[in-house]
């Protein structure tokens, strides 16, 4: 018999990859820059909301989270999760803002590098009796964990380094 998904959210060992909140409407400026929130799209107010009620509820669920959660290095990334967990709780990982360029025009061999990192990364296991949270971004469609609403999550069982 399967366990409702709550269930197993509280039993840990699973990861939570969720894109961040609303962002504003807009693109991201060619001179992007990390350290400069300027040159990026933000959250929007709807988006802070959001994040904030998304830790709320995980924590209201009793969902055990395994701290640090790892964000990329976007501005809206490392936002939603300092709202939904606090600002001392978040491991940025540059590899994370790979996922953002696979909305852009890359050759097919950067692609696959990207999306063989991606599942070497989500075969980790987390901590026993915790959950692994990700806030990153969408995917394009049919790559990838495919389109993510804002603050949607993917749930994932790790099987292990190699196992998938």
């Amino acid at each position: 018999m399967n366990k409702p998904i709550l269930d197993l959210l509280r039993e840990g060992g699973l990861i939570l990859y969720a894109r961040h909140g609303e962002a504003t409407i807009g693109e991201d400026l060619p001179n992007l820059n990390y350290r400069y929130c300027l040159t990026q799209r933000n959250l929007s107010e709807l988006g802070r909301w959001q994040a904030f009620y998304y830790g709320q509820i995980l924590r209201k669920l009793r969902i055990p989270i395994n701290y640090l959660i790892q964000t990329s290095p976007f501005c809206r990334t490392i936002e939603t999760a300092g709202l939904a967990f606090g600002w001392s709780n978040i491991s940025v990982d540059p590899f994370w803002a790979e996922i953002n360029n696979l909305s852009t025009n890359i050759s097919a061999d950067q692609q696959r590098k990207i999306l063989d990192t991606l599942q070497t990364k989500l075969e980790i296991i987390p901590p026993q009796g915790t959950n692994k949270v990700i806030i990153a971004h969408n995917f394009p469609n049919q790559i990838g964990l495919g389109q993510i609403p804002d603050m949607g999550t993917v749930v994932i069982r790790p099987l292990g380094q190699g196992n998938g």
